[in-house]
């Protein structure tokens, strides 16, 4: 049965921050991504350092697309873990430098102006 927690108001969490909460035991990191809101456990699977204080940011992309030229994508939807630099995607939880491996990621709503996390 899922359950779900009040973590902050909009006004709260401006875009391009996130705030930290404990639910039940659990640490996460509660994302604003242009007015949409995302959470993620704050443990970064590499070596268990708190991801979610790490800077929120872009990053380099280069394929044959680019004709092999970087390019900066995703400016606001990367946060690097402040322990080793490892690069998720907050929208997916996907790790960049190992595709196809993500965090959990949970469910977000937002009902008269209050942030709700679903567990």
């Amino acid at each position: 049965m899922s359950t779900e927690y009040y973590v902050a108001d909009v006004a709260d969490l401006p875009e391009a921050a996130c705030r930290i909460v404990e639910i039940n035991g659990r640490a996460l990191g509660v994302f604003n991504v242009g007015g949409h809101y995302y959470a993620l456990p704050n443990v970064c699977f590499h070596q268990g350092g708190p991801l979610c204080e790490g800077k929120i940011t872009g990053t380099l992309i280069s394929s044959a697309d680019t004709g092999w030229k970087p390019q900066w994508v995703k400016e606001g939807e990367i946060v690097r873990c402040p322990w080793h630099s490892m690069e998720v995607d907050i929208t997916t939880g996907e790790c960049l430098a190992y595709p196809g491996r993500r965090l959990r990621t949970y469910p977000v709503r937002v009902e008269a102006g209050r942030i709700m996390v679903v567990l």
